[in-house]
């Protein structure tokens, strides 16, 4: 009998603390959003659990949203640096979300760093290449779409082999591709409007600080179904057995301390 390989989330961080008693943590988020695609779900913190999972042993990989720092190189996150070169190489399907994305592209030889405006925060329009049409996951989407977006690091280098599928006038680099299956997007596609409006709440103070609107920002948030297709596209692409099969890799370039969840 085929057993289904889970999808694995990655989990970088946790949402503010006043946030999850009501809407659970980023895990959740994401597995609501792909509640429709029936697929066994494993969160291996990366934070806290030293042990790198084996990506053979799993369908694909989400890797979540933080409130850390890219550029802090804290040592829990550069462990993931050489998991996600082998990630990539193996051709399993990865996507990865606002810090994933930019752990991505750190990863694979792009630059990461405070974005020089500042903070972009809640509903936005962001604009699609025309690169953007024959890929797996944006080819499906409208030449400009409604996505909820938080960051103040940003990917200001994409790395050299990558497709740059998405920006708008704040952010060059909101989305990319390397390889068939190696996803990063800066904006959300898990959170809700709820969610966003969660976190303009949580960081009124700083937003003022800026010399941003918190009240404007909040009143501005409004659903933004096409930026969250593309998570459960994503989903779908593992559940159509996509065509990143897992290939042979060399041991000797298998990170030190792979192994399973």
């Amino acid at each position: 009998m085929h057993t289904m390989k889970p999808l694995l989330i990655v989990k970088t961080g946790s949402t503010f603390a006043e946030l999850v008693p009501q809407m659970g943590d980023f895990e959740d988020w994401i597995c609501r959003t792909t509640a429709n695609i029936p697929r066994p779900v494993v969160t291996w913190d990366a934070q806290r659990q030293p042990s790198l999972p084996d990506p053979l042993a799993f369908a694909g990989m989400v890797i979540t949203g933080s409130h850390a720092m890219v550029t802090d190189q804290a040592p829990w996150s550069e462990a993931l640096v050489p998991w996600l070169r082998h990630v990539v190489a193996l051709e399993r399907p990865v996507l990865g979300i606002c810090y994933g994305h930019q752990l991505l592209a750190h990863a694979l030889g792009g630059e990461v760093s405070f974005h020089p405006a500042g903070t972009e925060i809640g509903t936005t329009s962001i604009t699609t290449t025309a690169e953007a049409a024959l890929d797996p996951l944006f080819g499906a989407l409208p030449p400009s779409f409604a996505a909820h977006t938080v960051h103040s690091q940003s990917v200001v280098r994409l790395p050299k082999a990558a497709v740059l599928l998405a920006h708008n006038d704040f952010e060059p680099h909101h989305a990319f591709r390397v390889g068939a299956c190696a996803w990063g997007v800066q904006f959300h596609p898990e959170f809700d409007a709820a969610a966003m409006q969660g976190y303009i709440r949580q960081m009124a103070a700083p937003l003022s600080a800026q010399g941003l609107d918190p009240v404007a920002l909040w009143e501005r948030v409004r659903p933004t179904p096409e930026a969250q297709a593309l998570l459960t596209r994503f989903c779908q692409q593992l559940a159509a057995h996509s065509p990143c099969p897992g290939q042979p890799f060399s041991a000797a370039t298998t990170p030190t301390g792979a192994g399973s969840v």
